[in-house]
């Protein structure tokens, strides 16, 4: 497949970073409301796909600190910024997320024309330019042009500096977090050396963890000191400090001083969690090679993972929001291969921020068609999982592996599951079924065994599902006692369903409400929508809740306008994309009978909820839950998390070529047009195919899905249902 413009210019790493900017919605996706905040917050820094650092211009805001926003969690978002400004340049960026907790934005460099009082002095950024891998921006009213790039796990910064004056580079080590107040991350300990007279290396203790960091310059016979307030050391060598905090915080690290006749200076970061050695050799990772091939090799590395889907047809617009969709999508976890404080083994990834968000879409899609990281995310989770007693439902850099245990339980099993299915190699699955085992059975988990349920309730249906997840990976190792037994527990979800209504029942629930939840892809949908008298019950009660026959809604403006929300709430109504609880629900209809219902909201989300540009996120990003989701939406399928099953929806292109190791599987279409929505028929490898599914294995054993489009609905596949695994064979 040929495409019009190079590849890489479809990948927009400002896409998703500003408040939406969408087209005004039509039809039922003008019934949507919007529960969460409305920004992607995504960051446009320098990073490599998966990538151990990020780089990127740092002002202070939330949630990435790039930006223009003050902290918000629903309606558009609050200003902090009315222009694009920064202080410096940090490393290590959340993507997409909301309240974190953990901020990162570790060791701040600013390039300087002046004394130090000038520090943490925000310049407005000017002609900013972001591609993949590379990030410029000229700070206003100094001359100075900074330039980041990022190999895997290093850090290199560019700064051309006006003719005439000093330039000097000023390394803030104790810099963290974001500029609001319980949003700041302060230096518990700290050490400082100055290696020579363009180096320094120490360590900082951030959020509970030691990070390792050496910083080098590229400038011949300069100077450097150390700082502390912003006031020069002299003949200091070595700056120890700790226990610092907010009322007894004073900023500090090392000034680089070039030669008056130097007008560009580079500086590679590198970082550790082992060793000031490792954070050495990290950041000579780039040494010996220039701004520009460093620059170029991560751009042909984002091109070869962007190139595992090929997509042809489509406008540019959708092109451009296809592969920033998937730009995004490989931005976490983060691999920081050998970097383990807590055991030997080589595989650790951090960033899975969190789980909730990651499972049903980002992580498929990295198991699918990047299976290199997702053997080794697996190993890492496995890892954690021996190491903390039990998975853990986020994992970033700080000392709290509970941090988001309110939002699900046991989903790490899902994306171990779906790892099985795909038969990746170098995973010890005995190893795997005893931590699974071994985590359902924690302490807090004891009322799913015991009483059939725990709170809140979509804690059950995760734990159910992790049950069957178990199981399916059991059987085929020949534990059938635990197979048998798994399978049992499996069948708890139906203890939190109210067999009256066919929903869930009434009780509190995590960003949504019961009828977001109630939906949900389950491991037994027959037994679900056999909770209603009749199938068309359970699409009644789907169109309700996807707004059919609704009149337009107006969405939340202002964050103090609690009584929209209120209202917002009532509704009972799809999330639009805007946050993850619901995202894969289009596609229950398909297990009822229904796939041009599916179309028909798949189709009006990709039109409405998704555009190019910094405004064209309908919602936070969440490491890649909302942008790989569209990724699956376009290509014409969707992946039932710890299932082997991918649904098939309504295509976008006339063509999507997946790239599975040696083998190809391509979507194709006949008869596309933009309102041909709706499968007519359907052949796999010429045979027909009158169903809306296929297995995992038909995926991977590669080949060409055809999909005959019209403008009406169809009789395809309307008799035929997805598998609903209750015995396993």
């Amino acid at each position: 497949m040929r495409m019009m413009k190079p590849l890489l210019s479809y990948l927009d790493p400002f896409f998703g970073n500003g408040t939406i900017d969408l087209p005004k919605p039509q039809g039922i996706a003008a019934t949507w409301f919007f529960l969460k905040a409305q920004t992607g917050n995504t960051y446009p820094g320098a990073c490599a796909p998966f990538g151990m650092l990020s780089t990127c211009a740092y002002s202070g805001a939330y949630p990435t600190g790039y930006g223009l926003n003050a902290p918000n969690t629903h309606a558009t978002p609050p200003r902090h910024f009315e222009r694009l400004v920064a202080s410096g340049f940090t490393h290590i960026q959340q993507s997409g997320t909301g309240a974190i907790e953990t901020y990162y934005n570790y060791v701040r460099v600013t390039p300087l024309l002046g004394d130090l009082a000038q520090v943490g002095t925000r310049w407005a950024l000017k002609d900013e330019h972001a591609s993949p891998g590379y990030y410029a921006a000229s700070l206003e009213g100094t001359g100075i042009r900074a330039e980041l790039t990022a190999s895997r796990r290093a850090a290199l910064h560019r700064y051309t500096f006006p003719p005439g004056d000093q330039a000097r580079l000023v390394v803030d080590f104790s810099t963290g977090g974001i500029d609001f107040p319980r949003m700041r991350t302060f230096p518990a300990e700290a050490e400082l050396t100055l290696v020579g007279s363009n180096s320094a290396q120490g360590y900082i203790v951030m959020a509970g963890v030691r990070l390792y960091v050496y910083v080098e310059t590229d400038y011949g016979g300069g100077s450097s000191a150390l700082w502390l307030d912003k006031r020069e050391l002299a003949d200091r060598r070595t700056l120890a400090l700790s226990h610092s905090d907010e009322t007894n915080f004073q900023p500090f690290g090392v000034v680089f001083n070039a030669n008056p006749t130097e007008q560009e200076i580079c500086a590679r970061v590198g970082f550790s969690l082992r060793s000031v050695e490792q954070a050495r050799a990290n950041a000579r990772d780039v040494a010996g090679k220039s701004f520009e091939q460093v620059r170029q090799e991560t751009e042909r590395l984002w091109e070869t993972y962007a190139a595992r889907v090929q997509v042809s047809g489509g406008t540019e617009a959708q092109k451009t929001t296809f592969y920033s969709s998937l730009y995004h999508s490989l931005v976490k976890p983060a691999d920081w291969h050998g970097e383990s404080p807590y055991w030997s083994d080589s595989a650790f990834y951090v960033d899975f921020a969190t789980m909730w968000d990651q499972y049903k879409t980002q992580l498929p899609l990295v198991l699918t068609l990047y299976p290199e990281h997702g053997r080794d995310m697996v190993n890492s989770l496995l890892s954690l999982a021996e190491y903390g007693g039990g998975f853990p439902n986020g994992f970033v850099l700080n000392a709290d592996l509970h941090q988001f245990d309110n939002q699900a339980r046991a989903l790490a099993h899902y994306a171990i599951a779906d790892a099985f299915y795909r038969h990746l190699d170098g995973i010890d699955w005995q190893r795997a079924l005893n931590a699974m085992v071994d985590d359902l059975h924690r302490a807090h988990n004891r009322d799913f065994f015991e009483q059939g349920l725990v709170y809140p309730v979509t804690h059950t249906l995760d734990l159910a599902g992790a049950c069957f997840c178990t199981a399916r990976i059991a059987k085929a190792l020949g534990k059938d006692d635990v197979y048998t037994d798994m399978m049992r527990y499996s069948e708890n979800w139906r203890n939190v369903y109210n067999g009256e209504t066919g929903k869930l029942i009434e009780a509190q629930y995590y960003e949504g409400g019961l009828w977001n939840y109630s939906f949900r892809l389950l491991h037994d949908m027959a037994g679900r929508i056999a909770l209603y008298p009749t199938e068309s019950a359970f699409v009644a009660d789907l169109d309700r809740f996807f707004g059919y026959g609704q009149p337009p809604i107006a969405q939340p403006t202002d964050p103090a306008d609690r009584d929209t929300m209120r209202r917002g709430y009532a509704l009972n109504r799809f999330e639009g994309y805007n946050n993850e609880p619901d995202i894969e629900t289009p596609y229950a209809y398909i297990y009822a009978g229904r796939p041009d219902r599916t179309a028909e909201v798949v189709r009006a989300g990709m039109k409405f909820m998704f555009t190019t540009g910094r405004g064209g996120l309908p919602g936070n990003n969440d490491s890649g839950g909302l942008t790989s989701c569209y990724v699956w939406n376009a290509v014409g399928l969707f992946p039932v998390t710890g299932q082997p099953v991918f649904l098939i929806g309504s295509p976008l292109f006339d063509a999507a070529a997946l790239r599975l190791g040696d083998k190809t599987f391509t979507v194709e279409t006949v008869n596309y047009a933009e309102d041909h929505i709706y499968v007519q028929r359907a052949a796999l490898n010429g045979s027909p195919v009158d169903r809306a599914y296929l297995t995992v294995d038909e995926l991977l054993a590669g080949g060409t899905l055809t999909l005959t489009m019209g403008a009406r609905p169809s009789s395809w596949a309307r008799d035929r249902r997805p598998p609903s695994s209750i015995v396993i064979p």
